[in-house]
């Protein structure tokens, strides 16, 4: 018997997956690490942890079988990081993630010159502090000489298969997402490469999702317990995985996604650029894209009711041994649907879809004496979900939504399941399996490996699904609360910027 591995490098946790070449789960691992905010606009990792975490979940998935059956690891990562190397190739950085907002007047300045249509005209990455490109020209305002002590720009994705490998590559996938990538040749973009003060020798060489290095490092080998000859297969980001994870691999068919973060994602067979550059475009395969936008705000902010509103109780439910968030969620489904009237706008990290801009902020609307936590934890949950909505509405110009898919964290979740399909009005799919991005990875390798024909085996490996029906009563309501969301997000947005610039003075 065989062995792949799918090893998924999120923004909160790492999770391995063990695979057999049929596409089974046998054994899967999480490790969870720190998001750094040393300021309320920052959100940094260390590598080291991540690092850290690659090692014990593979060696965990890998603990009850024959280490030397492993053939290969696929990896799927989150996009947008940035960490800088030196001549040495260590870090001079932790990892910049895609929630870090720091970049914000960089992001702000591009996009008001044509330069910044031009740059998205040649990515499809939109302006936005998330990307590389605006970090890197933040960097070279804020810490110049920083910046000329990079001789690498990477990824975490990049840092982990170097250290794993000694090899140093990015695929199409996650070079996409970084704005500096022209989607059209294949190549970096000139333009985007100046705007963000580095050479396409400070980058690396670019190679397709299914690029395999052939090897290990003998130290790395000897750490993880498995053979030099285990081979690394690239893999993608996690949200183009995503939709090839829950078969949503067709025009028409959406995914949507709710983990730390959140999206909405169709695929198409060529690249499709929003006229407003509100919808990112990016790499999958050959003839495979994706096409949605992305929200900051998605799990998390629940782990915010956890952590802030709910940080006694959940304490007792931990020492327990029970999981705080069935408590939270229990609470919150005695709760109506509207939490009597209480709207959370759930832009606490800033938002990228559909505002695109990372001074908004959080706010609660409809608060009075009477409201109570679970009330809150409630609006949290329709707040995500009804801003997802928003989403979906853009999204549908790049062609009709006949079909929804969904998977992420939340997926375990039945209240915020039914939530999701009664705003959405439409019926949604849900894989049994949560393991899209990581299953998508193994796909990617068994076809490298010669072991599948093509991408669409992946509709054999996905199992057994749930279909979730709207109840018609429950969407009537959301519609109404839908058209107050999306009213109050209007309204509030002139302010957004000075609430932003008082926390940054504080």
């Amino acid at each position: 018997m065989h062995y792949l591995i799918g090893t998924d490098l999120g923004t909160t946790s790492t999770k391995s997956v063990l695979y057999d070449l049929q596409g089974h789960v046998l054994a899967s691992a999480n490790v969870e690490y720190p998001l750094h905010h040393d300021t309320p606009d920052m959100a940094e990792e260390d590598p080291e942890d991540i690092w850290q975490a690659v090692v014990t979940t593979i060696q965990q998935v890998t603990a009850k079988i024959d280490r030397q059956a492993v053939v290969g690891i696929a990896f799927s990562a989150a996009m947008h990081s940035l960490l800088l190397l030196d001549a040495q190739r260590q870090p001079l950085t932790r990892v910049i993630t895609w929630a870090d907002n720091r970049a914000a007047a960089a992001a702000t300045a591009l996009k008001q010159q044509p330069l910044g249509a031009q740059i998205f005209a040649a990515t499809g990455t939109p302006i936005h502090p998330m990307s590389p490109l605006n970090k890197l020209h933040w960097l070279a305002d804020t810490q110049p000489a920083l910046l000329a002590q990079a001789h690498q720009a990477i990824g975490i994705k990049e840092y982990i298969i170097m250290r794993l490998t000694a090899e140093l590559q990015m695929d199409y996938s996650i070079a996409n997402a970084t704005g500096l990538f022209n989607l059209h040749t294949f190549d970096w973009e000139p333009a985007a490469l100046d705007w963000a003060h580095i050479t396409a020798s400070q980058l690396p060489p670019l190679v397709d999702t299914d690029a395999v290095i052939d090897h290990l490092t003998p130290h790395s080998a000897q750490i993880l317990g498995l053979p030099t000859t285990t081979k690394i297969i690239m893999g993608a980001s996690d949200g183009a995985l995503s939709n090839l994870g829950v078969g949503a691999d067709q025009p028409g068919v959406a995914a949507i996604t709710i983990g730390t973060s959140g999206a909405v994602r169709v695929m198409t067979d060529q690249p499709y650029l929003d006229p407003q550059g509100r919808l990112f475009c990016y790499y999958v395969a050959p003839h495979h894209w994706v096409v949605g936008g992305p929200v900051n705000n998605g799990g998390q902010i629940f782990r915010w009711v956890r952590d802030q509103l709910d940080q006694t109780e959940s304490a007792a439910e931990q020492q327990a041994g029970r999981d705080p968030y069935d408590a939270i969620t229990a609470a919150a489904q005695q709760v109506p649907v509207g939490a009597h009237g209480l709207l959370c706008l759930p832009y606490f990290s800033g938002e990228r879809a559909p505002l695109w801009t990372a001074d908004a902020r959080g706010a609660f609307i409809g608060l009075t004496t009477t409201t109570s936590k679970a009330e809150m934890a409630r609006a949290v949950l329709e707040g995500i979900v009804m801003n997802l909505n928003a989403v979906v509405n853009l999204t549908k110009s790049a062609g009709p939504i006949t079909a929804i898919r969904a998977t992420g964290g939340f997926a375990r979740s039945d209240l915020w399941r039914q939530i999701l399909t009664d705003v959405l009005g439409q019926p949604v799919t849900i894989p049994q399996s949560f393991e899209s991005s990581s299953l998508a990875a193994i796909v990617i390798a068994l076809k490298a490996l010669g072991y599948v024909d093509d991408l669409t085996a992946v509709h054999q490996m996905i199992g057994t699904t749930t279909t979730y029906q709207p109840d018609a009563a429950n969407h009537a309501h959301y519609v109404r609360l839908q058209g107050l969301f999306d009213q109050l997000t209007t309204q509030l947005a002139p302010v957004y910027h000075d609430l932003a610039n008082e926390q940054r003075d504080c």
